[in-house]
């Protein structure tokens, strides 16, 4: 056995650094005995060489070149265009941005289609997308851009009418005007929690790009992007949103789409079976057949790697790692159906159907979605633009999922770029070694930089951030604050006057500005309802917009915390992770009131609030009470849903052509490789909570058929309890 070590691996022209390739020392001890051919040696060398390669005989990953410095001069530059874009446009159309606004709600459709859209085609969703199907498989990646897309459908068809016909200024006031202030603050905080979550996936994704191509830490390139953020924030109430949206959606939309059409025609859809590399064989006649293989050294009924015609000598090598002996495919058209559709590897069914569930739900309250609704033109104009803008999200985002396979080809675990964890065993793969892919957490941003035509994968970087940046900055929010003056006047479920300086702003930051303009307009105004010792003067019409600016700094220094904790090394992906998160909050929260507000007759603050409370409870109980192991995978039957264990054995894999004596048994005493059942509920809590708390709304509201059970001020404040009335409702029931 060590003999065909050193003939592939050839050790003896290595150094004397020494490593510890195992957790176990005895592993460690074993290989060093066979490595060195001396049984005392307890370490062996990798000098000018890796763990992988000394004990697999797996080639190390081969370096990725840096990219070109053209890319990262293009992406600031872009960044800095738009910028100069927002505040030009004050300038350059400031009557007509002026007059465009001033009406109240006349943002036609061809904006509201762009702005909607690009709330939802950001590096959260194409850079998540192609990331999860990367690592994972299709549809890992797919289910953020369908369950984005549906939840613009399901909008159209149930809330953008009457969100526009509500005339609110911020989503919260819809459930102000219904519930009243306590439920309003409520609703504020989880809208709030949620969007920290939603920034923070666009700064880990414009920070994965901008430290790849600026070559900077991964933390200092999201501290970079968020200072972007705050500066082009600051822009904010410069400039009109009707012109950097637009200009930033068909840069992201077409740069994106171009590149992934491109790649699909012309690149190899996905890796195909494996060639192998001397001494591998074959797993049936027709992959023998592809690659000319010979008869086994050993067992002259298998068929091998043809050594001869693919790896003559040592610098004329055509090899593989042998991870896809029946090659892989781009999409398993039963991934979503059949939860061991991927063996050997396994399948996060269960993850991604509560995936689009909670996007397709739970981005329905979503800030910036509905801002664009209020500021649409017509109700018609809010329904038809969610309508295109969800398909446009589909045509856009789905095809970034397909990218997936092919980065797999350059970058997957067949690829000469591929990282294997050394300490790893599977026994549903046979590997007692060297079993765990480690997937380079760039490599989408690698994929575009040195495998796409420079043009196009600097458009499509340009474009992926173009996105983020219009998903962040861009809200409509600006309309109906520039409108507020009008509006105020009409709106009776406030004693509010009309805005000072807000009319002079035409546009703000989406995600930044909304978290600041909601926590001043919707929690610090009403501080005073509950807090006496807190002046109901603290925030008032003149000092609003200050006040919201201010607030920004301290929620974009939180969403960055957030980003450089998670970054993109994230097992499921920071960038859809946290764009997963980010709507599981608000569904378990507040999108079962936001039904209740438009489809009860008399909507109740009671109900509201044990929904809110009750769907948060769950969550939260569930969060810590449901198994979870972090790999989002339930404990299906079968190998393929056992986690990996540390190395088992010195012995070869069943497919290397080596003596019968030389073959890993892990059934053998001493050799098993010891590996937990995935075991991880995730999405099952995601989706409870919300199940929950439509059952107690529903309840409660049935509760109060025939009265109020519980008091609310005017004002929507709790009063006194009503036993008395429940105990009568308990009787009757």
């Amino acid at each position: 056995m060590h003999l065909i070590l050193s003939a592939i691996i050839g050790l003896s022209q290595f150094g004397s650094a020494m490593s510890q390739c195992f957790g176990d020392p005895s592993m460690n001890t074993e290989f060093a005995q066979i490595i060195n051919e001396d049984d005392t040696s307890t370490e062996f060398s990798i000098e000018g060489s890796c763990c992988q390669e000394a004990v697999c005989a797996l080639p190390c990953a081969e370096e990725v070149p840096p990219p070109a410095k053209g890319f990262g001069i293009a992406v600031m530059t872009a960044i800095a265009l738009f910028v100069v874009v927002g505040f030009a446009s004050v300038f350059v159309i400031k009557g007509k941005s002026e007059n465009y606004f001033v009406a109240g709600r006349t943002l036609p459709l061809w904006v509201v289609t762009a702005t909607l859209a690009s709330q939802s085609i950001d590096s959260n969703a194409i850079l998540g997308a192609v990331t999860l199907s990367y690592k994972y498989h299709f549809w890992d990646g797919a289910v953020l851009p369908l369950g984005l897309g549906l939840s613009l459908i399901l909008n159209a068809i149930f809330l953008a009418r009457k969100i526009n016909e509500d005339h609110a200024l911020t989503l919260p006031d819809v459930f102000a005007k219904r519930y009243g202030k306590l439920v309003e603050v409520m609703a504020s905080i989880c809208t709030i929690i949620s969007f920290l979550c939603l920034l923070a996936g666009n700064l880990v994704g414009m920070g994965a790009i901008i430290s790849y191509l600026l070559t900077i830490s991964q933390e200092g390139a999201i501290w970079l992007s968020a200072f972007l953020v705050l500066l082009y924030t600051v822009a904010g109430g410069l400039f009109s949103v009707a012109y950097t949206d637009v200009l930033q959606a068909t840069v992201g939309w077409t740069g994106c789409v171009t590149l992934a059409f491109y790649m699909i025609a012309n690149e190899e859809s996905a890796p195909p079976p494996s060639i192998g590399f001397p001494g591998y064989i074959y797993p049936d006649d027709e992959t023998c057949e592809m690659y000319e293989g010979v008869a086994c050294t050993n067992d002259a009924t298998l068929c091998c790697y043809n050594e001869a015609k693919w790896c003559p000598t040592d610098d004329n090598c055509k090899a593989d790692n042998g991870a896809y002996p029946f090659g892989d495919l781009r999409i398993f058209n039963n991934q979503m159906t059949e939860a061991h559709s991927l063996t050997p590897f396994p399948n996060a069914i269960v993850f991604n159907w509560a995936t689009i569930f909670v996007l397709g739900f739970g981005n329905l309250a979503a800030l910036d979605f509905q801002a664009r609704c209020m500021a649409s033109k017509t109700p018609k104009t809010a329904t038809m633009g969610c309508a295109i803008a969800g398909c446009l999200t589909f045509i856009v985002g789905i095809p970034f999922a397909y990218l997936g396979a092919i980065t797999r080809v350059h970058y997957g675990p067949d690829s000469a770029r591929a990282s294997f964890e050394t300490d790893s065993c599977h026994v549903g793969l046979g590997l007692p070694t060297c079993a765990l892919w480690l997937p380079d957490e760039n490599a989408p941003i690698k994929l575009l930089a040195n495998e796409a035509p420079p043009f196009l994968g600097g458009w499509c970087l340009i474009g992926i951030v173009a996105a983020s940046m219009s998903s962040k900055f861009c809200s409509a929010l600006s309309s109906f604050l520039h409108h507020a003056a009008n509006r105020m006047r009409t709106i009776t479920f406030y004693p509010f006057q009309s805005y000072g300086a807000i009319p002079t702003i035409t546009a703000c930051d989406g995600a930044i500005l909304a978290m600041g303009t909601v926590f001043s307009h919707n929690i610090m105004r009403n501080l005073g309802s509950f807090l006496p010792f807190v002046s109901s003067n603290l925030v008032t019409d003149e000092n609003l917009l200050t006040v919201a600016r201010i607030i920004s700094v301290p929620f974009t220094i939180a969403a960055a915390l957030i980003a450089s904790f998670y970054r993109s090394s994230h097992s499921a992906g920071a960038t859809g992770y946290l764009l997963i998160v980010a709507f599981d909050v608000v569904l378990a929260s507040v999108v079962v009131p936001l039904f209740g507000c438009f489809y009860t007759k008399k909507p109740s603050p009671f109900a509201a609030f044990c929904a809110i409370i009750g769907g948060v409870l769950v969550r939260v109980i569930l969060e810590f009470a449901l198994p979870k192991d972090g790999w989002l995978l339930m404990p299906f039957d079968g190998t393929e849903f056992l986690d990996y264990g540390a190395a088992a054995s010195s012995l070869f894999p069943a497919f290397i052509d080596v003596p019968a004596a030389d073959h890993w048994d892990p059934t053998a005493e001493g050799e098993q490789c010891d590996q937990p059942r995935f075991n991880d509920w995730t999405g099952v809590d995601s989706l409870a909570a919300p199940l929950y708390g439509c059952l107690v709304f529903v309840f409660v509201q049935w509760l109060e058929r025939n009265g109020p059970i519980h008091n609310f001020s005017p004002d929507g404040i709790m009063g006194k309890f009503r036993w008395n009335s429940l105990a009568e409702q308990a009787l009757e029931c």
